[in-house]
């Protein structure tokens, strides 16, 4: 199998590198990955994951919640709830941030179209691009959504969207710095660039070390802290307009994490650890356990 080996930092450039933990993939096959991180930015990835084109088996687990949609165990069903209040949530966010109420929106890692479909519930003309062909149906059959797969990123013309969202979905692309480079192309002048990832400096992360569920290897390449995505936004010339923490995820990333200990009672130990990550984000929001970040283009 072909491995994606990184000898340059993908946000800096630099070369100095250093192994800084080994994680296990709880969700699908029980092997382990390095993380390493730059000595001189702190950024940190995933070494040695299989390329984009093998990496598929990976995702092939009814476990994976947003290509699936299972609702099996409580840990799933608290994770439908919560993201029922999210969907709200984000919608105002996208309209607040925008400075509108509809206009164009781009949606990339779509899964299985829940936000897709409230925007345009909400009046937006929506794109969705999803890899994932069983997600797409499922958006097809429950939404009636065309969600388009992943090459039709190409197939858009310059300056279409007056936002574009990835929901955890910039942790999980191979071509990180070309990603950023087509996002802005494709965005407007004004358009806002809104990108959701796990925060690998939050509460939790530094709880549970290497059974952070939100580490999530080999899914999760990319693993981001505030300063190393703004300045690899930076690098691509956006300015991080806001950030917003993302509390609840503190509960289910807690709960899984202590799953993946081995912790009896898992349930209640997550519950009690995502409480005090709440705490903890209340006082220093750059400490939640995932972060909504807006950007905007340099001008």
């Amino acid at each position: 199998m072909e491995k994606l080996s990184i000898n340059a930092c993908p946000v800096c450039g630099s070369t100095h590198l250093k192994r800084v933990m080994t994680c296990t993939d709880f969700y699908a096959s029980g092997e382990q990955f390095e993380l390493y991180s730059c000595e001189d930015c702190g950024f940190t990835f995933t070494q040695g994951v299989p390329v984009e084109a093998e990496i598929g088996k990976y995702y092939e687990t009814p476990d994976y919640i947003s290509h699936t949609d299972t609702r099996k165990g409580a840990m799933n069903n608290i994770y439908h709830y919560v993201r029922s209040y999210m969907l709200g949530r984000k919608a105002r966010l996208v309209a607040r941030e925008a400075h509108r109420k509809t206009g164009r929106l781009l949606d990339i890692g779509t899964g299985t179209g829940y936000f897709a479909h409230t925007m345009v519930r909400r009046g937006w003309k929506v794109e969705a691009v999803e890899k994932n062909p069983q997600a797409r149906e499922f958006a097809k059959e429950h939404f009636e959504l065309k969600v388009k797969p992943e090459s039709a990123l190409k197939e858009f013309a310059p300056d279409s969207f007056d936002v574009i969202t990835l929901w955890h979905v910039m942790e999980h692309l191979e071509h990180l710095n070309e990603t950023w480079e087509m996002l802005r192309e494709l965005l407007t002048e004004k358009g806002v660039l809104i990108v959701a990832v796990p925060n690998c400096s939050s509460y939790d992360a530094q709880r549970y070390g290497e059974y952070w569920a939100a580490y999530d290897v080999p899914r999760h390449l990319w693993h981001f802290t505030p300063g190393t995505i703004q300045q690899l936004a930076s690098r691509h010339g956006f300015i991080m307009a806001a950030r917003h923490p993302m509390p609840f995820d503190a509960f289910y990333v807690s709960m899984l994490s202590e799953k993946h200990r081995g912790s009896s009672n898992s349930f209640l130990k997550g519950m009690y650890a995502g409480t005090l990550a709440w705490f903890s984000a209340l006082g220093r929001k750059e400490r939640s356990s995932s972060m909504i970040y807006v950007f905007r283009k340099k001008r």
